[in-house]
């Protein structure tokens, strides 16, 4: 093929145009469901599960399970004798978590896997239970995360940036004032695990083709594996059975998509998140990083337990139909779910593809539509590839088992 006609196919691509706008509402959507670690419900039973049932085939299925809110939906149910193919987005949020209340009605918080600076005069959302009611939740909004007050009661050196805020600094403001200020936040029903997200949805940014907002970890893996189910929908594989999984609990150590993956046992599993953007980020110079940015496709990563194989057959059908993407790479761990049937003991074939951002752990992280676009087609071209192969048959577990790389037939360049 010419440089001109693989030029025109690129410009041709759902990938190289601008989102569309129910598109990216339904993004917005997914991204803006209140899913903090463990109630991750709103996001994978509120949102995507009813998306699932809207567009699935009837032969389809949706599983679900007993200590977690994921859900899986599964091509071809029961079907032990296809190669399975299991794609990872998980609908849990970082979140801050009530740690006390003070007599003055200050809401004492831990900041998670937050930086504590960067949370400071944000608008948040406290979901706690009914007092008289367990188990039925409401919101309280209207409060701010703060540390110190006013510029006037803090240390010099905190006001000079050679001093940061700690993490035990922080608390929720809800302007709580005059007599027995404990005692009526207590009587809110407010306790000590309650948790706390940052209020803001997220927003077409500045520049063409970018958003912002919280909480891209990792809503836009859900989007990814939701919108790959849509297109797969319309036109289903023959032979590979596909497990497109919402997991939970991610943020504090990938339990949900152990569980999932522990009891389904895919042949492939392959991991969608967010990924840094590491040429704008700041101070890493010195780190020596490879080049990474957001708009110039997803990301695939190699190393840690990535498979060759996998990522050899991602990067040819990505390459044949002009889809963009860049590659990353990771020692001992992939930081996401790809690590899951690693962790589960299961023996799989993995790898973790993502979307490039910035500031991400922030009320402003950063993405750009066209990453999450070629990141949904390149699965569907790296799986539409893999039904095809073998004369049709699709791909095997004997390809699996028998294409690992032969080093030492290398040939010197």
């Amino acid at each position: 093929m010419t440089a001109k006609k693989k030029t025109a196919t690129k410009k041709q691509g759902a990938w190289a145009k601008s989102m569309p706008v129910k598109q990216f509402d339904f993004m917005r959507e997914i991204l803006a469901a209140p899913s903090p670690i463990g109630l991750e419900g709103a996001m994978s039973y509120g949102v995507l599960k009813p998306a699932f049932e809207d567009f699935k085939p009837k032969q389809w299925a949706i599983h679900q399970f007993k200590g977690n809110a994921g859900i899986v939906l599964d091509t071809h149910p029961g079907d032990e004798k296809r190669t399975s193919v299991m794609l990872i987005g998980h609908a849990d949020k970082i979140r801050l978590q009530v740690r006390s209340i003070g007599k003055d009605g200050k809401i004492w918080v831990n900041s998670d896997s937050f930086l504590p600076c960067t949370l400071i005069g944000h608008e948040v959302k406290l979901f706690s239970q009914q007092p008289d009611k367990p188990g039925n939740y409401r919101v309280i909004e209207g409060g701010t995360i703060e540390a110190m007050g006013a510029i006037h009661f803090s240390e010099p050196a905190q006001r000079t940036g050679a001093k940061g805020i700690k993490p035990e600094m922080l608390f929720l403001e809800l302007q709580m004032h005059g007599d027995n200020c404990k005692e009526r936040v207590e009587e809110l029903g407010i306790r000590a695990g309650d948790p706390i997200i940052l209020d803001r949805p997220i927003r077409k940014g500045f520049t063409k083709d970018t958003f912002y907002g919280a909480y891209l970890d990792n809503g836009l893996g859900c989007f990814m594996v939701a919108e790959l189910a849509r297109l797969l929908a319309k036109k289903p594989l023959k032979n590979i059975r596909v497990l497109h999984t919402i997991a939970t609990h991610e943020e504090i150590g990938r339990m949900g998509a152990t569980a999932i993956a522990g009891e389904m046992k895919p042949d492939v599993l392959i991991g969608a998140d967010v990924n840094h953007d590491y040429d704008a980020a700041p101070g890493l110079g010195a780190k020596r990083m490879n080049t990474l940015t957001m708009g110039k496709g997803f990301s695939l990563t190699n190393g840690s337990i990535t498979s060759s194989f996998i990522n050899c057959l991602i990067e040819k059908s990505c390459r044949k139909a002009g889809i963009p993407y860049q590659i990353d790479f990771a020692g001992r761990d992939t930081g996401t779910d790809a690590m899951a049937a690693s962790l589960a003991g299961i023996d799989s074939a993995a790898t973790s593809v993502g979307f490039p951002i910035r500031n991400m752990h922030t009320i402003s992280e950063t993405g750009h539509t066209l990453d999450i676009l070629a990141a949904i087609h390149g699965m569907e071209a790296t799986l539409r590839e893999m039904d095809n192969m073998n004369r049709g048959k699709g791909l095997s577990r004997n390809d699996l088992q028998n294409e690992h790389p032969r080093l030492n037939e290398a040939k010197k360049a």
